[in-house]
This record gives C-alpha cells, sequence and structure tokens, in this order.
C-alpha cells in the first residue's frame, strides 16, 4: 500500500484493516500521534486526512492509500506553527498527552475558518478530551492563531 505522509511518500506492506495510527506510529515511527482510547471518542490520535481532522485509531490503513495524510510532526518541521507557538504562549499543555490531537483538530479549525468564534472552536473542539482541562487555554491559543483577541 502507498501512503503520502507529510509529503512523503511510502510503500508499506500492512493489513488494510490495521488501523491508521499503527502504521504511522509502528512503521513510519511517527509517534507524536497517540493512543488515548482506541474507540475515537479522546482525539488524541487525531491526524488529517486531505486537510480533515479524522481519528486515526479508527481510521483504516486502507481508507488512506492516495490521500494526504499530516501528522502532527507534518504540521511544521520547527514546530514554528502558529498553533503551536500560540499553545506555547498560553502555556497550554499540563501533562502534554492530548495536546497533539488538539492542535490538529485546532489546525482543521482554522483552515476552514481562519476567525472563528468561540462557539465554532467549542463545536469544532467537542471531540477531544483534555484530561487536565486546560479548555480556556486551548480557546485562548486557537484565537492567539488565528491573529484575533481572545475573547475567553
Amino acid at each position: 500500500m502507498i501512503f503520502n505522509v507529510n509529503g512523503r511518500r511510502h510503500d508499506l506492506d500492512v493489513s488494510p484493516e490495521k488501523p491508521l495510527l499503527w502504521v504511522l506510529r509502528e512503521n513510519l515511527g511517527l509517534t507524536g500521534t497517540k493512543f488515548g482510547c482506541g474507540l475515537g471518542q479522546c482525539g488524541a490520535c487525531t491526524v488529517h486526512i486531505d486537510g480533515n481532522a479524522v481519528r486515526s485509531c479508527t481510521t483504516l490503513a486502507s481508507a488512506a492509500v492516495g490521500k494526504k495524510v499530516t501528522t502532527i510532526e507534518g504540521l511544521s518541521a520547527t514546530s514554528s506553527h502558529a498553533l503551536q507557538t500560540a499553545w506555547v504562549a498560553e502555556q497550554v499543555p499540563q501533562c502534554g498527552y492530548c495536546q497533539s490531537g488538539q492542535i490538529m483538530s485546532a489546525a482543521a479549525l482554522l483552515a476552514k475558518t481562519p476567525r472563528p468564534s468561540d462557539a465554532q472552536i467549542d463545536t469544532a473542539m467537542s471531540g477531544n478530551i483534555c484530561r487536565c482541562g486546560t479548555y480556556q487555554r486551548i480557546r485562548r491559543a486557537i484565537h492567539r492563531a488565528a491573529g484575533q483577541p481572545s475573547t475567553a
């Protein structure tokens, strides 16, 4: 199977039923995408397929063939993406486990809605769980990355 991940072509011999999460982590060594629940409910495993945020733990490898997959590692080679710098500036992470999924969901939101309202942010991020409860900081970081003042 041929995958396009973070702009690079990979020809891998994997089962079409293997979850994309494990293709990324085990076969490609891209460990920034995290395993959280395995049910697609927590968002820790969020990646982009053709620009859309998807849960890689419930997405089959076959669904990614012929499509552009972007992981947290592919968002910016130098961690200088506007969201990554906003995350640091707003001191979002505590334990950090959910952060790659949070950032990938936020990036998909900003790609479609460059200046989101609080309600749009809350809706887009509702599938991502932060056990540390940094939701207000996440919202502020998204506003910062969008170049607008936070209302939170």
